[in-house]
């Protein structure tokens, strides 16, 4: 019995994330003309007619009469205009769309590209967001607007489309519509003035409509629809579990460089994932010879890798020096089946004498299918031919010492020439190449190899001082030295780019561990932040912010240089890029007109902020190179804002579960330690009251004085309750003034007299004892309050001792007792407030608040407290230290 079929997870995925996204239905034509705009709009009516809310967004009739009697009765969204170079142009009000939240909302003309300063750059990244809210939008494309067929089009009708909409559109849409009409229909109503005015028209069928090219196009627009049915298809059949063949999956890496038509190759590789149903992915082979490409090159690489993502295809930056081999092990280890590659455009002159990468890649790469994608002769004819580098100074300095390279070795050859034979003369111009392609690059090394070459001959070899050959063997010699010129020439400028390759790679890795040192190492939030702009700032040599969410809104919390404040543009930027996690602004997709560029700072569990960059003046926008290495520094800073954050919640939750700790402790206490005495002093005073004839002297007398002890233990504890809400507060200040330690101690000593009745207190203090600067009533209650700690946990008719002894800068003050003592785990803890040592049934009452309102006094006098163990190990002893202050000047004052 066959195991049954699960649905696919990947599909349930899918499923769960279009979940509260509203749904996307694209009306779909091969051409202008075809009625998409008419179709979407007789559909929008039928659903009006069942009581569905719809707003027209945009929609561009282009006059057609037919087309604008059918947006009448329907609610149309007011236009916003936008002034662009002294004109208004009427764009899309997204922000009104979306706080209207229609259920549906009409979008004409998909692939409209937006005025500058708007959002985005194009009309479908409005309808994302529109999407993204929950609305459900109708939208019409023609099928020339898709990226991946530009250059097909092009080829086809001759016509180059500029706007054009990522292939991911379409293919994300939950809906496609076509709207078929034959070639001879659609011409037939452009002659009639139904599309274009009849100038306009004419011309119109004349070149793009003409009966060829619309049946191109129109067969391209329903191959793409097939496709789509296909792909809905193949996800019912995995949402449902049905079962049905599963083929392994195909996988095509297309690989990109300086020398082919990139963007031509990205393409191809995409319609043939589309045909094919099959993964794909974009990769380029970074070398040591990539760093010293021209930065068009580089910018051109960029772009190509820019559109295979955006054509949704996958991309990979490969690091490597064998390109065939890296590209081989990059697509053994990615599973792909085929390699899609192009013939270089202009074979440099070793190419001639050698394979190229295509060719190897072809030789070596057996266990894949290579497609080779050539170019067409037109195309190559109308590829713009890139413009020679502008030589920099370094580069004519180079040269210059690659002729000066050659003259010193040719004066060390003269100085030589009459030791050594001529064959040995060679090796200082050998050695003079190697260091000038080590220093300065191939082209100076060329020229030096040349100029030796040139050098050697004249010079050195018979007949002297003439560039002809006398013999076979000094011919030999010239053409072995010229051959061994160019290979140490070359080997020497592969070298140079290897260890600049090394040097950058060691500079990125380094800048990184720099980074991560220094936000592990910052303690605080802002720590951190300053590290971030700081780091950030000084990689792209620009200006760098971090924003913050602060009660839902962003606010710049950390800057370098410091910055204040963002202009409208770049808020904006900073907001969009914060709630969708995406990057934002200057050279990207959404809102570029901004001044800044803004990253998202996300973490696994949501974005922390965001990262904003403003390049310096010199480079307007990051590199390739640049921009990885930004987005790597923005997830490693929110890591490091993220753990700040988890340790603030942290404290945050230690100060909430001990505020409930105290909380819960003052309860109980006032509880036990009001009621307590108030049960006694009820009972005494009922007695009094109801036995008053009936009991004797000595019986009222002991009421009474049950009355008065507990009434002053009650005072006792609301004081304690009271000093410490002082504490707390910081309001209980010293009152400095010099006092007799003897009269603090012989007071507190006294105050206690009732409660120590049951102990005999010893007082042992040094003679020679100086005044103190305390407050004296302050203190005289931490000794009243330690006596009454050394009574409660003392058996009765054991001893206390209150000794103090003077050092050399401080005082020290013990008060021991004989109780059971305290273990040695507990004793920094009885300071705190409301800690009490458990000791089972035998535990005397009181509130924990004694000994921590004697540690706020004693440090409120720049003092410290401590319990030890009493003498011979038992019992308690609490130590206190005051600093010893200078005496006062009494003859001075006398006089």
């Amino acid at each position: 019995m066959s195991e049954p079929q699960r649905p696919s997870p990947d599909a349930l995925l899918a499923q769960a994330r279009r979940e509260g996204r509203g749904r996307l239905k694209i009306f779909l034509g091969a051409a202008p003309g075809v009625g998409k705009t008419y179709a979407m709009l007789c559909a929008a009516h039928e659903r009006l007619r069942d009581g569905v809310d719809v707003v027209a967004g945009v929609v561009e009739t282009h006059g057609r009469r037919e087309t604008e009697a059918l947006v009448k009765g329907l609610d149309v969204l007011p236009a916003r205009l936008v002034e662009y170079r002294g004109r208004e142009f009427r764009e899309m009000d997204l922000d009104a769309l979306i706080s209207r939240r229609p259920a549906i909302a009409l979008v004409d003309e998909l692939a409209h590209t937006n005025v500058p300063g708007s959002r985005h750059l194009k009309r479908w990244q409005d309808v994302e967001e529109v999407l993204a809210a929950g609305i459900n939008v109708y939208a019409t494309l023609n099928i020339q607007h898709l990226e991946s067929l530009n250059d097909v089009v092009e080829r086809i009708s001759g016509v180059k489309v500029r706007e054009t909409l990522p292939d991911g559109v379409l293919a994300g849409a939950d809906e496609i519509e076509l709207i078929d009409l034959p070639p001879e229909d659609l011409i037939k109503r452009l002659n009639e003035g139904k599309v274009y005015v009849p100038e306009q028209a004419r011309r119109a069928v004349g070149h793009f409509f003409s009966p060829g090219n619309l049946t191109a196009l129109r067969e391209m627009a329903l191959r793409h629809a097939a496709e789509r049915v296909d792909a809905q298809m193949v996800d019912y059949m995995r949402t449902n579990a049905i079962a049905g063949p599963w083929p392994a999956r195909e996988r095509i890496m297309v690989c990109i460089d300086e020398r082919t038509d990139s963007d031509r190759l990205v393409r191809v590789a995409k319609r043939a994932a589309d045909r094919r149903g099959a993964a794909w992915m974009a990769v380029t082979v970074e070398t040591s010879h990539t760093l010293t490409l021209p930065e068009a090159d580089k910018d051109r690489i960029a772009a190509a890798i820019r559109l295979a993502a955006q054509l949704g295809g996958e991309t990979a930056h490969l690091q490597g020096d064998d390109v065939v081999a890296t590209i081989l092990a990059s697509a053994a280890e990615c599973n792909a089946t085929q390699i899609v590659v192009g013939r270089p455009r202009r074979l440099r002159l070793l190419d001639r004498f050698s394979a190229t990468v295509t060719d190897r890649l072809v030789e070596r790469g057996g266990a894949f299918n290579i497609l080779v994608v050539g170019d067409d002769a037109e195309d190559v004819r109308k590829a713009p031919r890139p413009a020679a580098p502008r030589p920099e100074p370094q580069d004519w300095l180079g040269l210059a010492l690659a002729l000066v390279g050659a003259a010193a070795a040719t004066g060390l050859g003269f100085a030589i020439d009459l030791w050594l034979p001529v064959a040995s003369i060679s090796v200082a111009y050998l050695l003079a190449v190697m260091m000038v392609a080590m220093r300065f690059g191939l082209r100076p090394g060329i020229l030096a190899s040349v100029a030796s070459f040139l050098a050697f001959n004249f010079f050195f070899t018979e007949p002297r001082f003439t560039f002809a050959v006398s013999d076979v063997q000094n011919l030999l010699t010239l053409a072995f030295f010229l051959i061994a010129a160019f290979i140490v020439s070359g080997m020497a400028s592969r070298l140079r780019a290897q260890v600049r390759a090394s040097r950058e790679s060691a500079r990125r890795t380094a800048n990184l561990y720099d980074f991560g040192r220094k936000v592990t190492g910052a303690a605080t939030q802002d720590d951190v932040l300053w590290a971030v702009v700081h780091h950030v700032a000084d990689t792209i040599r620009g200006r760098s912010l971090v924003l913050l969410p602060v009660d839902g809104r962003l606010g710049i919390a950390a800057g370098y240089p410091p910055e204040d404040q963002l202009d409208d543009k770049s808020a904006a930027a900073a907001d969009w890029a914060w709630v969708h996690g995406k990057p934002a602004g200057r050279g990207s997709a959404t809102l570029p007109a901004a001044l800044w560029l803004f990253l998202p700072l996300r973490t696994g569990r949501s974005a922390v902020g965001v990262l904003g960059v403003q390049m310096s003046e010199d480079a307007d926008l990051p590199s390739p190179a640049q921009m990885r290495l930004l987005e790597t520094l923005a997830d490693q800073a929110a890591v490091a804002i993220e753990r700040t954050i988890l340790v603030a919640d942290i404290e945050t939750a230690r100060v909430v579960t001990e505020r409930e700790r105290l909380r819960s402790a003052l309860l109980s206490s006032l509880s036990h330690d009001l009621r307590t005495p108030l049960v006694s002093i009820m009972g005494a005073a009922s007695s009094l009251i109801s036995y008053d004839g009936a009991l004797s002297a000595d019986n009222r007398h002991d009421l009474a004085q049950t009355i008065q002890d507990e009434a002053e233990r009650l005072n006792r504890f609301v004081q304690n309750l009271l000093d410490m809400t002082r504490l707390g507060s910081g309001t209980l200040k010293p009152r400095i003034d010099w006092a007799d330690l003897s009269d603090i101690v012989g007071g507190a000593v006294e105050r206690a007299a009732r409660l120590t009745r049951s102990h005999a207190v010893k007082v042992d203090i040094d003679p020679g004892m100086p005044l103190l600067c305390v407050d004296a009533v302050l203190l005289g209650q931490v000794f009243f309050n330690l006596l009454d700690n050394a009574c409660k946990y003392s058996p009765p008719g054991t001893g206390i001792k209150v000794w103090a002894r003077k050092a050399a800068d401080h005082i020290s003050i013990e008060v021991a007792d004989q109780g059971p003592g305290i273990p040695e785990a507990d004793r920094e803890k009885v300071f705190d407030m409301f800690y009490r040592v458990n000791q089972a049934d035998s535990q005397p009452a009181g509130t924990g608040l004694g000994l921590a309102i004697c540690r706020g006094i004693v440090e409120a006098h720049g003092g410290t407290i401590r319990a030890e163990a009493g003498l011979h190990g038992s019992g308690t002893a609490i130590i206190i230290r005051l600093p010893l202050p200078q005496p006062p000047d009494v003859a001075g004052e006398e006089g």
